[in-house]
């Protein structure tokens, strides 16, 4: 069982958002209210989660959050496709 999660979040102008968690639901959820979401969704909607994976620890989801976020468009568009 893991206690965190990497996570993707398709946006209404297509572009993807990349956080960590302990609940992905309850953390998409937040998305949508201007106090607890992160501020990448001002001026744009959440559309849905298009990627998920589990981490043992919040250390190692930071790490591999880090690690999608250098990737290209693309290269998350082929891990999403994958998924996760």
């Amino acid at each position: 069982m893991y206690s965190w999660h990497v996570y993707i979040i398709e946006s209404s102008d297509g572009s993807l958002y990349t956080g960590v968690t302990t609940d992905v639901e309850r953390r998409f959820r937040e998305h949508f209210d201007s106090r607890k979401g992160a501020k990448y969704f001002r001026g744009r909607q959440p559309v849905a989660v298009v990627f998920s994976e589990g981490h043992p620890d919040r250390g190692s989801a930071q790490q591999r959050e880090a690690a999608i976020k250098k990737l290209t468009k693309q290269e998350r568009l082929e891990l999403v496709a994958k998924g996760g």
